[in-house]
């Protein structure tokens, strides 16, 4: 005899056996099981009329008869409900009701058999027996749900304990999709609520132990490593708090995504994440009025310039969901336009019209293009945004950020542009660096262009971008990997920040609803506090990460406007979004600008345009 032969199952490999055989054969195993409760529930109802001591007047040959009656009707009634046909999860809401449907057609099709053959057994029996069945059925249900669900229960030796915070709709989504995956990474310990009203309550058992005070108190409590934030509509203060406070008891911090983020709205484990900074700075509720962004989007031939920059890329993302006749992405760098292409159409053989090589600097071409391809719409992305770098080469942002503006609003004049929006920034407002001085010249020129062409000409202004290419949030990432110090130029400074998705997302609408020559300036919430995030993030590495400043650099603020002085905040059609006018600048006076003269001169130059109250003023100078 072979060791295989002599040494017996496991009783678990017996346990796992027998549950996968029910498995597999459910129905039919419930059908068998709901006529047992029908046979169950007759003669306890039956006894239980004549009060368990005079058995000898009960009629057993009617009982028997009535048995069979009540269990095909059943079924027959099931079948025709649905009931037995695996259409619906156990313990659903229409499972119930399925159930209920049947019974209720099996005790009034058993009363009236009862009736016609002479009272076999007493009328309240026949009554009694539907609702003992109807519990009975529901019960063995019950307990089927819940051997299946502590057969997928995650393994407690190898899951993260969870603290869930939150006891909303997420929380009951995520934690009855935690507990049913065998496989999920995580085991929902206790649920952690500001709500008082919400102190009793228990979701698939798991139950609210307090609120965010008790959050230590419960880790010790339940031997948690992990806090998930299941509140997808979150704020950034509220992420904040809780992930610092997490933080500081040694918990590990989860988030689900914001409510935008979600498919449906539906979230499962797999949408589970660690915190980013987006959470912690960039969550803002948008309302966007899909209408007006589809009527001057869906059908037409729209322009992107700097299609491959942060900004530029995620406009072509959120342009194309809006079915334009075609999108036209512009770039001079070929590698942004093959990622763009890939991200959008899930393909990138850099073959197809709707890509264009091209430098806005290169104003005949440029115009060949605008001429050729017509289109309707165009998005100004295109621009050098890197402050520091700008200041030590001035001359460079004339050539793009001045020149190359002028020759993409042109060549959209040329074509007959229907509604041309010029992407700008905060630091064009009372600007006091080389990259403020050129963007406010842009939104000057831009206004210009509405005064003297058709079609609609604005600015879309805003502050700074989460995960943009080389934004700060990169710089910190980069050096806490690097084991630090993490570089921040002042210990007060402050910086207004938004996600890209939410600020383009933002563009677009102003784009709907911007009028000719205005700046509209995008409302980013409070501005943060620089050495907040970098401490933030510091926090999150295994390792102790220095943090060191280096003083502010020659064009910067210590904070950031972006309303400038005088600047209205007029919001008359959206409320995140102001309306300010802009003074325009005839396009012929920058030709006096001169890229190759000292820094110092040019950079007075810039300075000069940018605070012009008209044209005739700008001449006499």
């Amino acid at each position: 005899m072979t060791d295989a032969q002599a040494t017996p199952p496991h009783p678990s490999m017996w346990h796992n056996r027998v549950t996968r055989w029910l498995a597999e054969r459910r129905l039919y195993v419930q059908v068998l099981l709901d006529a047992g409760s029908w046979a169950i529930a007759i003669v306890f109802a039956t006894v239980m009329r004549y009060d368990f001591n005079r058995l000898g007047h009960i009629d057993w040959g009617g009982v028997g008869g009535l048995i069979p009656v009540a269990a095909v009707t059943q079924v027959a009634g099931g079948l025709a409900f649905g009931l037995y046909l695996g259409r619906w999860r156990y313990g659903s809401f229409e499972e119930a009701l399925a159930l209920s449907r049947a019974v209720l057609l099996a005790t009034g099709l058993l009363y009236a058999v009862n009736l016609v053959m002479g009272d076999l057994v007493p009328v309240t029996a026949v009554l009694s027996a539907g609702f003992v069945a109807l519990v009975l059925m529901a019960a063995s249900r019950y307990l089927w749900r819940l051997v299946l669900e502590t057969r997928r229960r995650p393994d407690e030796a190898t899951a993260k304990r969870v603290l869930v915070f939150g006891a909303g709709d997420g929380a009951a989504q995520i934690i009855g999709q935690m507990l049913r995956d065998r496989n999920s990474p995580y085991l929902p310990v206790a649920l952690l609520d500001d709500d008082p009203r919400k102190r009793k309550l228990r979701i698939s058992g798991v139950h609210v132990v307090g609120g965010r005070a008790h959050v230590q108190r419960a880790a010790e409590q339940f031997d948690a490593d992990t806090m998930l934030i299941a509140i997808p509509s979150a704020d950034a203060d509220l992420v904040a708090e809780l992930n610092d406070l997490a933080l500081s008891v040694g918990l590990e911090v989860k988030v689900l995504p914001a409510v935008g983020e979600l498919f449906n709205g539906v979230v499962g484990v797999s949408d589970i994440r660690d915190v980013t900074v987006a959470d912690l700075l960039g969550r803002h509720e948008i309302e966007t009025d899909v209408q007006s962004i589809a009527h001057y989007l869906t059908g037409k031939r729209v322009l992107v310039t700097g299609a491959g920059g942060s900004i530029g890329a995620e406009l072509c993302r959120q342009i194309y969901r809006f079915a334009p006749d075609e999108l036209i992405m512009l770039d001079r760098d070929e590698s942004a336009l093959h990622a763009v292409q890939l991200s959008i159409e899930g393909r990138a053989l850099l073959d197809s019209p709707n890509l264009v090589l091209l430098d806005i600097r290169d104003q005949p071409r440029l115009v060949e293009i605008f001429e050729a391809r017509r289109p309707h719409v165009v998005f100004h992305a295109a621009a050098l945004k890197h402050l520091p770098l700008l200041e030590q080469h001035p001359g460079e942002a004339v050539k793009t950020n001045v020149w190359g503006s002028l020759a993409v609003l042109e060549a959209a004049a040329f074509s007959g542009v229907e509604r041309f929006v010029n992407i700008s920034t905060d630091k064009a407002a009372d600007p006091i660096s080389v990259l403020g001085f050129s963007k406010r010249i842009g939104e000057r020129l831009t206004s210009w262009f509405a005064e003297h062409n058709e079609g609609v000409y604005l600015s879309v202004r805003f502050g700074n971008v989460l995960a943009s290419r080389g934004s700060v949030l990169d710089t910190f990432t980069a050096q806490i990997a690097a084991g630090g110090p993490v570089t921040v130029t002042h210990p007060d400074v402050t910086r207004y920040f938004m996600t890209i998705p939410e600020s383009v997302e933002l563009v677009i609408q102003a784009g709907a609803i911007g009028r000719d020559g205005e700046a509209l300036v995008l409302d980013m919430g409070r501005p943060v506090r620089i050495l907040d995030v970098a401490r933030r993030l510091a926090a999150q590495s295994e390792r102790p990460i220095k943090i060191v400043y280096t003083g502010l650099r020659p064009g910067e603020k210590l904070h950031e406007q972006l309303l400038g002085t005088g600047e209205p905040d007029d919001r008359p059609s959206h409320s995140l979004i102001s309306h300010v006018p802009v003074p325009s600048l005839e396009p012929s006076i920058i030709g006096e600008l001169r890229p190759s003269a000292a820094n110092a001169d040019l950079i007075s130059e810039l300075e000069r345009f940018c605070k012009v109250d008209d044209v005739g003023s700008a001449l006499e100078h």
